[in-house]
């Protein structure tokens, strides 16, 4: 009985539901308990793509070709020209190009895992249905309704629901994935947008900057990237315009490099404590990039934790500690805002940046030592 449905099928290209020989194959396999809900499908699927295979093949070409969905959708089987090592243009058809309709975009040639490969297989398998289809349009299929074998894709969306359901396919959180193939274009340029990370003239193609960036970089799911750059930056400036933080290591490096390169009086002072003022060295007191040049400094004893000509050593960690300390006591004494505004970065400098940046034994060497002795504090620190 499939011997003969396949024999009619090869004869006239489709079997419909009401053919006897359709009829005697479909109760034989239900008298036997095998399958029948897919009979149709199974056995057309022998000689042609099927309505099912749509949505994963129309998804594959355009998540690894960047084409709109509407672009892959028109292609045609005369579609690859120019053959090269690897690779091969893919001619299409882009409408709402006014004047420049007819374009190429140059993709990997191999295996069926490569775009051409892939056109060139879609082309082999549907050969047989073009024997009863006339048509030059990609995509031949059988499609269980009354127009069997059909060219052309319309309206996929129930398909592609069915394709995601059936594989079980999820969103970010989990849900069910509601696939857009109109929005595969946008995915396919924010990978392409990673891999190229975010250089205009790489990921612009085929585009202005100008239009690549609202249209393609400005999306929802690269946001998270764009806010993670533009942190990381702020924190680069913050961290440059900062102290100096020098670790017993760093500060013999330091000493080393600096004495070999410009003579060793000016650091000896420096890191010997003639240069110090209340939390740090100082490398400039009359060069404040918060005052004038040539006057003192014009900072509060802690802005030294967001200066440049600041450079922390080990022997300063006793003073900077006890000042933690002190600023901690104060939130008790003090509104929240009141107290983020006038300790909050000096807090977050300390804790977050210049303990971390010394060995354990030291910072605890450090805590001893500011135990022993009183914390003398300017006025401006209590006012």
């Amino acid at each position: 009985m499939t011997d003969e449905a396949n024999d009619r099928i090869v004869a006239s290209g489709a079997l419909s539901s009401g053919d006897r020989a359709f009829h005697r194959l479909y109760f034989m396999r239900a008298r036997r308990g095998l399958p029948v809900s897919t009979l149709a499908e199974d056995i057309h699927g022998r000689h042609h793509l099927r309505a099912t295979d749509i949505p994963p093949l129309l998804t594959f070409l355009s998540l690894e070709t960047g084409l709109e969905i509407e672009c892959c959708k028109a292609l045609t089987i005369d579609c690859l020209q120019n053959p090269g090592p690897g690779t091969i243009d893919i001619a299409y058809i882009k409408r709402r190009a006014r004047g420049a309709e007819h374009k190429h975009i140059r993709v990997r040639d191999g295996g069926i895992g490569t775009p051409g490969g892939l056109v060139r297989k879609l082309i082999e398998v549907t050969a047989f249905t073009r024997q009863f289809v006339p048509s030059d349009c990609l995509w031949l299929y059988y499609y269980t309704g009354r127009k069997q074998l059909r060219a052309g894709v319309d309206h996929p969306h129930e398909r592609v629901d069915q394709w995601t359901g059936s594989h079980g396919i999820v969103d970010d959180d989990g849900q069910p994935l509601r696939l857009v193939l109109s929005r595969l274009r946008k995915t396919h340029k924010a990978i392409w947008y990673l891999k190229t990370e975010g250089h205009m003239a790489r990921f612009a193609v085929g585009h202005t900057p100008e239009i690549a960036a609202r249209h393609y970089a400005d999306i929802p799911s690269l946001r998270p990237l764009h806010e993670a750059t533009v942190a990381e930056a702020f924190s680069e400036v913050a961290a440059a315009a900062g102290p100096i933080i020098l670790g017993p290591r760093d500060e013999d490096s330091w000493r080393q490099s600096h004495t070999a390169s410009e003579g060793s009086s000016d650091v000896d002072a420096l890191l010997g404590g003639e240069q110090d003022v209340w939390l740090a060295a100082c490398s400039g007191f009359d060069r404040s990039p918060f005052g004038e040049l040539g006057s003192p400094c014009p900072q509060p004893f802690w802005g030294c934790l967001e200066c440049r000509n600041a450079v922390i050593t080990a022997r300063k960690l006793p003073a900077i500690i006890a000042f933690l300390w002190f600023i901690e006591e104060q939130r008790t004494g003090l509104p929240a805002a009141d107290w983020a505004m006038k300790f909050g970065r000096a807090h977050h400098r300390i804790a977050k940046q210049v303990l971390p940046a010394f060995p354990e034994s030291v910072v605890a060497e450090a805590r001893r030592e500011a135990e022993g002795h009183a914390l003398y504090l300017p006025p401006e620190a209590r006012q």
